[in-house]
């Protein structure tokens, strides 16, 4: 390295690998002196990178924080991870209404990539295809993202103001537990004090959060992303759905997920027929799906309501032995 830009560049690179580099290390890397060392350090200083002096026995030079990103020296793997962690968020739909924010990084970062490292990408980007749809659900802003999740993360409460499904808008306080992102949609759940329940909202549906002075303490043993799920399987829809299936939770799940269905096992009970059975409670706005999702479970089930699906699985019965005698078209 003959150009001292290329190793005030090396420098950056060995200081962004984070902890606290010593000028003798740094020396000995960058093969220079410990007095050059001090100058290629002020020279970031210059640029606004906000290296920082520690002093003491351990002492040297580690970045520190300042008021905008100083620019990132990626591997070729690191800059591939990026990349590919940005197309997969943006075809997820979990990336923030700030979503152009994502692709003007990722247009950066590509522009300025080696030829042979874009055309690995270009490689990779070609060569993927994805199984479910792209993300068309709306995005939650950014501020609202950041600022629920600060105060989850210090326990402060949070005024949110929030647009239901049916169009009713309303301001109310929540005590944040957890952000989960589910299906392409980011969720918060927490406790609303006003009422005293739990409480499930989208965030694409809140258009401002504002933290509020306090603190609360969050209940022990809490499972943000269980909350979520058993909130969705319970949100009221048109028909209440109840059945007794003779299968383990695992077996069920692998049909109705924790989302879509809330599967409790019953005690096993000895004899000869001892496989256990399970409680399934669904809350759905159509149930002529259902008989055939519980004809691939191939379990024991009791329906217990509504009868409108069990004349529906009678009617696929039907179909299907109809189907099976049939010797050949025509």
């Amino acid at each position: 390295m003959s150009r001292p830009i290329a190793r005030v560049l090396t420098l950056l690179e060995l200081l962004q690998s984070g902890g606290i580099r010593t000028v003798a290390e740094l020396a000995d890397r960058l093969d220079v002196d410990e007095r050059t060392v001090r100058r290629y350090v002020d020279h970031l200083v210059d640029l606004d990178v906000p290296v920082e002096s520690v002093r003491g026995r351990y002492g040297g030079y580690r970045l520190a924080s300042g008021y905008r990103m100083p620019p990132l020296m990626l591997s070729d793997d690191e800059a591939l991870a990026v990349l590919l962690g940005l197309v997969a968020g943006r075809r997820a739909g979990l990336l923030t209404a700030a979503g152009a924010a994502g692709e003007t990084a990722a247009a950066k970062i590509r522009r300025v990539l080696p030829e042979r490292l874009g055309r690995r990408l270009d490689a990779v980007l070609g060569s993927i295809a994805f199984t479910a749809p792209a993300g068309q659900a709306p995005a939650p802003e950014a501020a609202v993202l950041l600022s629920i999740a600060d105060a989850v993360s210090h326990h402060r409460p949070v005024s949110i103001r929030y647009t239901a499904a049916d169009g009713r808008h309303s301001e109310r306080t929540l005590h944040p537990h957890g952000l989960v992102a589910h299906s392409g949609r980011w969720y918060v759940t927490g406790a609303d004090p006003e009422i005293g329940e739990h409480r499930t909202f989208r965030l694409d549906r809140i258009a401002s959060a504002r933290t509020l002075p306090g603190s609360f303490a969050p209940p022990d043993g809490l499972d943000p992303a269980e909350r979520v799920l058993t909130g969705l399987a319970s949100a009221p829809y048109r028909h209440e759905v109840t059945l007794r299936v003779q299968g383990t939770a695992e077996q069920i799940r692998a049909r109705l997920p924790a989302g879509l269905a809330i599967v409790a096992e019953s005690p096993s009970v000895s004899g000869a027929d001892s496989a256990p059975w399970s409680r399934v409670e669904l809350r759905v706005e159509r149930l002529d799906w259902l008989p055939a999702v519980l004809a691939s479970l191939d379990l024991p089930f009791v329906i217990e309501r509504p009868d409108e699906l069990r004349d529906l699985v009678v009617a696929l019965a039907g179909r299907l032995t109809r189907s099976a005698q049939r010797s050949s078209l025509g």
